[in-house]
Order: structure tokens, then C-alpha cells, then sequence
């Protein structure tokens, strides 16, 4: 599967502020748009003002870069929130927090998306006690979300029942921190997506073009 396999932070430089990408590094002095928040490139000062277009192509490129999905996977998430009712912005960060990398991210798992991805990626997930190895998977009310029993013997295992104390688990998902066992207690909301704020109004005009 095709990835971005570029330096993150500059992702972060040119969206203009930090979108968390790297997990625990961002908190720290060692962030990149804490040293240097000039976007990437030789001729950043002297580029222009953004026109709409450019201000709703930033916009999608920031709901995607924070996700860590390339556009042709993107563009198909919104096409799929375009189809169902309502308002096809929420639905489309409900359909992104729904997806088992994020759920586990948001579980506390792991420290970024990309570091979740990693861990379905490598079959150490399960779904309803069902090895789960697919990212996009998205997950329903009442599932179960825990670790397979191999892979509680590992180190990183330790090392995430360490840390999980210091984790916050949003309202929609529960979590038990004796074995790292969570579930989907209710979809979420747009409300309940905590972090990085998008501007989805943008996204929905950018694809309507």
C-alpha cells in the first residue's frame, strides 16, 4: 500500500500550525513549528495570499495530513459521506474517527496514527477477539477493540500498560486499563473529536468544485 513516507513536520510547517502528527514529540521543545514556524521552502516569505481555492485545498490537505490517508483513499471517504444523510463535513469526520488506526490511536494504544496503523498493519489487533489487520476498517457500536494474545507478551505491550494511565479515552469509547481492552460504547460526534480543528465547510467546497 502507497504511503507518505516524507518527513512529517513539514507537513505540520506548511498547514501553518501543529497537527500532532508525531504523537509525544509534539509537546516537547523539539516540535518543528515550535523552532521554526515559517512554512518549508526557500521562498516561504515570499509567497502570496492564498486565493479561496488555495484556502480550501489547505483545508483537505489538513484533514488528510492529520489522518495520514492519501488523496485517492480520501477522496473515496468523501464520497461515502457525501452518500449518507446529514452533513456531509461531519459525516466525514465521523467516518475518519471510525476507522480501527484512529480508534486505537484514540484508545491510547499508541502515540500517533501512524504508530496505530503500524500495530493493525502488523496483526496485533483484534476486532470482537478476530485479528483485524485492515486500518480502514471501521468500527461499529459494541465492538470490542483488544490485542491478541501473542502480542501481550511483547515489550511494546509493557510498555503501553504503563503508559495508559496518563491517556485520556474520549466519551465515546471505553477502556479497561487492566487489559487494555476498550469498546465502541457509541459513534462519535463531531463534537466529541477532540484535538486539531478543521475547517470541513472547505473540504465539502473544495470537492463540490
Amino acid at each position: 500500500m502507497a504511503r507518505y513516507t516524507g518527513p512529517v513536520c513539514r507537513l505540520c510547517r506548511r498547514s501553518g500550525e501543529k497537527l500532532f502528527i508525531k504523537g509525544g514529540r509534539c509537546y516537547t521543545p523539539k516540535c518543528a513549528v515550535d523552532k521554526r514556524s515559517k512554512p518549508p521552502g526557500q521562498a516561504a516569505s515570499q509567497r502570496r495570499r492564498l486565493s479561496d481555492r488555495g484556502l480550501q485545498l489547505r483545508a483537505k490537505q489538513k484533514v488528510r495530513w492529520n489522518y495520514g490517508i492519501l488523496e485517492r483513499q480520501f477522496h473515496r471517504i468523501f464520497t461515502q459521506a457525501a452518500r449518507q444523510a446529514g452533513v456531509t463535513g461531519d459525516t466525514l469526520l465521523v467516518l475518519l474517527e471510525r476507522r480501527l488506526d484512529s480508534a486505537v490511536f484514540r484508545l491510547g494504544f499508541a502515540d500517533s496514527r501512524a504508530q496505530a496503523r503500524q500495530l493493525v498493519r502488523h496483526g496485533h489487533i483484534t476486532v470482537n477477539g478476530r485479528k483485524t489487520d485492515i486500518p480502514s476498517y471501521l468500527v461499529k457500536e459494541g465492538d470490542t477493540i483488544g490485542w491478541r494474545p501473542q502480542s501481550t507478551r511483547s515489550s511494546y505491550y509493557q510498555q503501553a500498560l504503563a503508559a495508559i494511565e496518563g491517556k485520556i479515552v474520549p466519551n465515546w469509547l471505553s477502556l479497561n486499563k487492566e487489559t487494555l481492552a476498550g469498546q465502541v460504547l457509541t459513534l462519535p460526534t463531531p463534537e466529541e473529536i477532540g484535538g486539531v480543528k478543521f475547517d470541513t465547510k472547505s473540504v465539502v467546497e473544495y470537492y463540490s468544485r
